[in-house]
């Protein structure tokens, strides 16, 4: 507990910094993507990263997400609801939130965010509405509904944005066999409010795969969503977040995990897990990636297989009552990993060759299946990570229910 302290609170401290790059200045609530301790003379100091370092200079929009996830662990796991109320941590929660909340020109109630902007931090087609910062926007405003003191302001901000992001998930980024029917008779160039195609999405844009590729039984979230694109690739942790944290109904979450099962070996193969599917490859991976050589396809990001995932593979498994695929997962990686020196991600459809750029002994991809078998040892730890769900989304109530709530 000591040492998860400590980091809240090294973290929050730098995240007031100031971070620029050239002339322009972040906004204050920015969480840093890393940090390392600096040695100069005698003296000892931790030297933030708020993307002014990193390739192609890309802000990380999820690390103050995930700062707010660990916040509520830390609290849930120790009882110690001081430290997040302390004056600091909530000057802290808010400017997060403020990052997330500001007004713009947009009628969604899902994040906007550059390419790159997440733990896939390169050009993958994931600007925009990609689910997997919606999964966590989510997630933070889950955990800064708990952490916040019951009388702020910024409490029933919080509610109400979360009863019109979840709404809008559940409703247009699923995609199941008979909304893939649905989708592929649409209309299209409607407009007004009796639009059903709503985003304009051309059934020509669904790809050949996913004929073949969506059990009768299963379904997920798509990769992202705007106007005139939907994003039909698989991305795991976006999915799996969504179960963990209650994003999807249970009846979702159980098709989710249907489709992990049905389709294993594409997903989880010789190495737990795809961090998207399918690859791109061709045309697109020289479009879409700007012909990256650290994502070829199948490789890094483009449909590499990623082994800190396990953690959220177990508790999305866990709390679906599909334990023994979280033990199947963690018993394939324990076959690789130790001999393998624990590499950050592997290479190939199916997983087998170790990521041809992969750094080893990797902090993340021991924390992943630690927690992993953690989980599966405890099945009480799940309750530190996810959520019961309470948004009410108003969208999807009468005129009637809006007026009782009120009252």
């Amino acid at each position: 507990g000591e040492i998860v302290r400590n980091f809240l609170i090294e973290t929050l401290g730098l995240q007031s910094r100031e971070k620029h790059m050239d002339c322009f200045k972040a906004g204050l609530g920015l969480m840093p993507a890393s940090f390392k301790v600096i040695h100069k003379k005698e003296q000892e100091y931790l030297g933030a990263d708020f993307g002014e370092h990193a390739i192609a200079r890309v802000a990380p929009v999820d690390s103050g997400l995930w700062w707010l996830l660990v916040l509520r662990a830390y609290v849930k796991a120790t009882g110690d609801q001081a430290l997040a109320h302390q004056t600091r941590f909530q000057r802290g929660i808010k400017l997060v939130l403020d990052l997330c909340l500001t007004k713009r020109f947009d009628l969604f109630p899902t994040m906007l965010v550059p390419d790159g902007a997440f733990m896939i931090d390169r050009r993958m087609g994931v600007d925009g509405y990609p689910l997997d910062i919606q999964a966590l926007f989510y997630t933070a405003l889950q955990a800064a509904s708990e952490l916040l003191l019951p009388e702020d302001d910024y409490v029933p901000v919080v509610k109400e944005r979360l009863g019109h992001l979840t709404y809008h998930i559940r409703n247009y980024y699923w995609l199941n066999l008979d909304r893939l029917k649905e989708i592929y008779r649409y209309n299209v160039e409607e407009f007004g409010e009796s639009a059903i195609n709503k985003f304009n999405i051309y059934a020509d844009t669904i790809p050949d795969w996913l004929m073949q590729w969506l059990p009768d039984s299963g379904g997920y979230f798509v990769g992202n969503l705007g106007p005139g694109r939907m994003d039909f690739r698989f991305f795991a942790q976006g999915n799996l977040m969504a179960i963990i944290t209650s994003l999807a109904t249970e009846e979702q979450s159980q098709a989710i995990m249907n489709l992990i099962e049905q389709q294993w070996q594409d997903l989880v193969g010789e190495m737990p897990m795809k961090v998207c599917f399918p690859a791109l490859e061709g045309r697109d991976w020289q479009i879409i990636t700007g012909c990256d050589p650290k994502n070829t396809p199948w490789s890094y990001h483009n449909g590499g297989s990623w082994p800190f995932l396990l953690w959220e593979l177990a508790a999305a498994a866990q709390k679906t009552g599909k334990s023994e695929l979280a033990r199947q997962a963690l018993t394939i990686a324990s076959q690789c990993l130790l001999q393998d020196n624990w590499p950050e991600y592997y290479d190939g459809k199916d997983g087998r060759l170790i990521g041809k750029k992969a750094r080893k002994f990797q902090t993340w991809t021991i924390a992943g299946f630690l927690a992993a078998q953690q989980l599966i040892d405890n099945p009480d730890h799940l309750n530190l990570v996810s959520f019961e769900d309470t948004a009410v989304m108003i969208c999807s109530m009468d005129i009637a229910e809006i007026v009782a709530m009120n009252k």
